[in-house]
Formats: structure tokens, C-alpha cells, sequence
């Protein structure tokens, strides 16, 4: 079989039943930088990222043949990534580091710039860097069931039909433990962004849409 971005996952996992290897090939290149990305979302660390990165296909192929089909795919491995993350966090939680990866076309988000110049200064950008490190470190104290809706909802971009099947959760939960986390995170961050109210500041994208959520 050769390599065929037209081929849909459902072909594909049906090839990998199969025992075809290149079809397995397949959903690695057409999925790693997805598992990774959002992998690194949940450590924050490169090493636990790349180790969730090989379980969560290792998993995929030992266990593909009990992939009834019944979701979509993708929905089935963010449940995957979501668990070996979660394994990982508990195995290596003590050594996690406060960083944010903002590499990768996925991975990467915006920043508001300055409306008075169109240049960030290195103060600026050592500010945003701080900013993000606490922001990272308050999504990380979160409760595992808020955290996970969080990240896959606001950060991934989800939908709530979508997060609800990856998790395993009705719809109202998915938006009851959506609200939670955002209040949650949002009386951890209020007391910093009150001290920056007269100064100019480049606000994390992800930051600034927390803060003005409902």
C-alpha cells in the first residue's frame, strides 16, 4: 500500500487489522505531531511528552483491534493521550517543569502586541514569558478532570460534543466542568493581572480570552 493522504482513518485502522505496517506508518505521520503537542500541553516536559508520544501509538497498535468504530478515531486517541499524559503526570509529578512549549504550527499561540509600538521590547517579552510560566503553572494545579477539559476545550479547540466523547462525559458536565476550571484559574490569575492594570503588557492570547470568559 502506498502512502495516501485520501485514505480515511477508518481504512486505515481496518489495514492496520489487517497486519499492514505501512498503514500503521500512516497514522503515526498523519497523527504524531497532534499526540505530541498536545502531550506536551498536558507534562509540560519534552522527555514525558516523547514517552507519552510512544505509548500512546504502542497502545494504539496492541489494542486497534478492540476499536469498535463507534467514535470517530481521533476521538478515540485523544482518550488515549489523555490517559497515558495523566499516567505520566501521576508517575513523574515531582519533577514536572514550569515551561510552556510555544514551538510548532500546533502548538504555538499568538500574542497581543503592544497598540503603541509594533515592536515587543525585551522587557516586554521577559513579562510575557513570566506570565505564561504562571498561567502554565495554574492550569497545572488544576483538578485532572478540569484540566483535561480545559486543555481540550479552550486550548485544543474542541467542541463540547467532542470533548464529551473523548472523556466520557454528557454535554452539561463537559460545560459544568469547563465553567469550573475557567473560575478556577481565573481567581488564581486576577490577583496578578490587577498589579499590571497600569502598565503596558503583552498579554498572552490564552491568558487575555480567560479572563473575558463568561
Amino acid at each position: 500500500m502506498s502512502r495516501d493522504k485520501r485514505l480515511s482513518d477508518v481504512v486505515l485502522i481496518d489495514q492496520v487489522r489487517a497486519g499492514s505496517i505501512v498503514a500503521f506508518e500512516e497514522l503515526v505521520s498523519r497523527y504524531e505531531s497532534t499526540v505530541y503537542n498536545l502531550a506536551m500541553r498536558f507534562t509540560r516536559n519534552q522527555e514525558d511528552a516523547e514517552e507519552v508520544l510512544q505509548d500512546v501509538f504502542l497502545t494504539i497498535f496492541t489494542k486497534v483491534k478492540g476499536f469498535e468504530g463507534k467514535s470517530a478515531f481521533s476521538s478515540w486517541l485523544y482518550r488515549v493521550i489523555v490517559n497515558s499524559s495523566f499516567m505520566k503526570l501521576r508517575k513523574r509529578r515531582s519533577s514536572l517543569i514550569v515551561a510552556i512549549d510555544d514551538e510548532g504550527d500546533n502548538g504555538s499561540r499568538s500574542v497581543i502586541e503592544n497598540e503603541k509600538s509594533s515592536e515587543v521590547s525585551l522587557e516586554e517579552q521577559l513579562q510575557n514569558s513570566r506570565l505564561r510560566e504562571i498561567l502554565a503553572a495554574a492550569v497545572d494545579k488544576l483538578p485532572d478532570q478540569y484540566r483535561a477539559v480545559f486543555l481540550l476545550r479552550d486550548v485544543e479547540g474542541l467542541s463540547n460534543t467532542e470533548v464529551g466523547n473523548i472523556l466520557d462525559l454528557s454535554i452539561p458536565a463537559v460545560k459544568s466542568r469547563l465553567h469550573r476550571a475557567r473560575l478556577m484559574l481565573r481567581r488564581k490569575l486576577h490577583r496578578l493581572f490587577e498589579e499590571y492594570v497600569d502598565r503596558p503588557v503583552v498579554v498572552p492570547v490564552e491568558t487575555d480570552l480567560l479572563l473575558a470568559a463568561n
